[in-house]
């Protein structure tokens, strides 16, 4: 029979859940002792996987926030010296001045809302004990909108919230994407403890509104307009993508291409039906036209519109920005389900993409 695992280290005290799993393995093996394979063993991963989370770390010990965090925690947190003989001395309990898990969020919901503003950015120095969060505008003076305990911005940063992007004698951070992702997460959690309270319908869940980007389109040849998730189509994460220039992965003409055919699309109501053959749609002529004449089959002119552009990509073309562009498919889904090898399909809709983007040029 298996004996579970030992280790001949002292146990380190339980940490606040917001400190993240990174930072406690960091600890655990620089400041505890623990061998990377043991507190790999532990947690169920590779021991590359905890290298690679230390390496990480110790790089970003140049940002003073950083270092000053890991510091405070790893004295706070790991046992005295002279404790570490005596296994009945090692149970401690978290030290009270560690900022707990309902100071963070309360925090968050005041400051991230704050970096979110327009040419807002926090600034920390040597001499300060607090951080000040400044809206400065071009060739205007700088507005302080918020006061930042030091201990919450090194939290911030910890989590990666907030980055450096200006380090000397003042540094400045801005807010992250995962930032802005974790405000939009409490914002909901406000909204969906109201309307619990107010006994009405369950509300989106606050990890799928964290990806929600909520924005409004004319649909086109109308002067109607949709309120639409900007963040929910795979063509916005290959934009934010770069190539090994360096330069986007698809370029800002080549996305606008593919969301105006999921317009045009989305505006005749050519959503997919069960057991929908793909190739049918793309032979020429009525029979892959969806059916075209039916009472609600959506305005003529926009299914003319996808219709001509994909006959004019053809298949394999037409097929892949049919299903990542109009039918959001990620590009995993579609490599599989066209036989194609993994990691090839972002050169093929790119290709369609700039096929597209000359087939929407030839219109003007």
């Amino acid at each position: 029979m298996e004996q579970p695992l030992r280790f001949p280290y002292p146990e380190m005290p339980a940490m606040p859940q917001w400190v993240p799993d990174a930072v406690r393995r960091y600890l655990e093996h620089t400041s505890n002792g623990m061998a990377l394979r043991e507190v790999a063993r532990r947690d169920g991963c590779h021991p590359s996987t905890i290298l690679r989370q230390i390496r990480r770390l110790e790089g970003r010990r140049d940002d003073p926030l950083i270092d000053d965090a890991l510091e405070t925690l790893a004295t706070q947190l790991t046992p005295p010296t002279d404790q570490k003989d005596c296994p009945s001395m090692t149970a401690m309990s978290s030290p009270a001045s560690l900022l707990d898990d309902d100071t963070i969020a309360r925090e968050a919901r005041r400051i991230l809302r704050r970096l979110c503003e327009r040419d807002a950015v926090l600034v920390v120095s040597h001499e300060m004990d607090r951080a000040v969060v400044l809206r400065q505008p071009d060739d205007e003076a700088p507005t302080r909108t918020a006061v930042v305990p030091r201990p919450v911005a090194q939290a911030f940063a910890l989590k990666d919230w907030i980055s450096c992007y200006a380090a000397g004698k003042v540094t400045r951070y801005r807010i992250t994407e995962a930032g802005r992702a974790a405000l939009k997460r409490f914002l909901a959690e406000d909204h969906k403890r109201k309307i619990e309270q107010r006994g009405m319908a369950e509300a989106p869940s606050p990890f799928l509104t964290q990806h929600v980007e909520w924005g409004e389109r004319t649909i086109p040849g109308t002067d109607e307009t949709l309120r639409v998730n900007l963040a929910e189509s795979p063509l916005g994460a290959l934009a934010r993508k770069k190539d090994k220039n360096g330069e986007p992965f698809l370029n800002m003409n080549l996305v606008l291409a593919g969301e105006r055919l999921r317009e045009d699309f989305e505006a005749a109501h050519m959503g997919a039906r069960v057991g929908q053959n793909w190739e049918r749609f793309l032979t020429p002529g009525d029979r892959g036209s969806f059916g075209a004449k039916g009472p609600a089959s959506g305005p003529m002119d926009a299914r003319a519109r996808v219709h001509a552009a994909l006959q004019d990509l053809g298949p394999g073309l037409g097929d892949v920005v049919l299903r990542v562009c109009c039918y959001l498919e990620g590009l995993e889904a579609a490599e599989k389900r066209m036989g194609w090898a993994a990691r090839s399909g972002k050169i093929v809709l790119r290709i369609a993409l700039q096929r597209l983007e000359l087939h929407y040029a030839g219109l003007r």
